[in-house]
């Protein structure tokens, strides 16, 4: 039911550095920009990486220790003492970049970060360059769909076209986002259905389920799964 795309929340106006970019230069465009990141791009403006604020921040970590690697040293304290020693983007940022795409749909984008502990996304076209990045605030874009939004696509997209349900089977409120389904459907399974798909409904919080049903379908299901392992 999610219709909302990576494309239709990320900014296009996209501040990055290319990765001859020297350690001041980084340190005041993350400054002068308010950002804590930014991608770092090559001569034909295809992504090689990331460089944050906790990148630069290791060269205050390690100064005045020695950034020689050590004996037995763990290998993220090792990829810190080397960034440390870095000069330049190409030396300071993570790499390879986690990006996603523009055709992407938000909720994968934010599995991605949740996944990969991340706060934004380069977004890159198919063969690699940056067209805009995707930060955890864009993707709190989707909730702001007005209730009443909210309410016609439950009761047309859900009810209606999805389960074949019609008024008064099911009453839909909507309240800050959170939709209460109040109603009697035919089958037991097809209230866990329309649940499901309430909650992939864009703008919506929660779901609060009073539905009821008139014929308990799943000891049905159960018995069929049992005969046809």
């Amino acid at each position: 039911m999610s219709r909302w795309k990576v494309k239709d929340v990320m900014t296009t106006d996209v501040v990055s550095v290319h990765e001859d970019t020297g350690f001041k230069d980084l340190a005041d465009i993350l400054i002068g920009h308010g950002v804590s990141a930014v991608p770092v791009v090559n001569d034909h403006n295809y992504v090689v990486g990331v460089v944050s604020e906790a990148d630069l921040l290791h060269k205050v970590e390690f100064s005045g220790e020695s950034i020689a690697a050590r004996l037995f040293e763990r290998r993220r304290h090792r990829a810190a003492r080397e960034k440390a020693g870095g000069d330049d983007a190409r030396g300071i940022m993570t790499a390879p970049a986690v990006t996603t795409s523009p055709e992407k749909k938000v909720v994968d984008a934010a599995r991605v970060m949740e996944a990969r502990q991340v706060k934004r996304l380069p977004v890159v076209d198919d063969q690699g360059r940056l067209v805009g990045i995707v930060s955890r605030r864009d993707l709190l874009k989707t909730f702001l769909q007005p209730d009443a939004a909210i309410r016609d696509e439950v009761v047309e997209q859900v009810l209606h076209r999805a389960l074949w349900v019609q008024p008064p089977e099911v009453d839909v409120t909507v309240q800050d986002g959170v939709v209460t389904l109040i109603g009697e459907l035919d089958r037991k399974s097809t209230i866990g259905v329309a649940v499901a798909l309430t909650r992939s409904v864009d703008g919506v919080v929660d779901v609060v389920d009073r539905l009821t049903y008139r014929y308990d379908d799943t000891a049905d299901l159960r018995s069929s799964r049992y005969m046809n392992p």
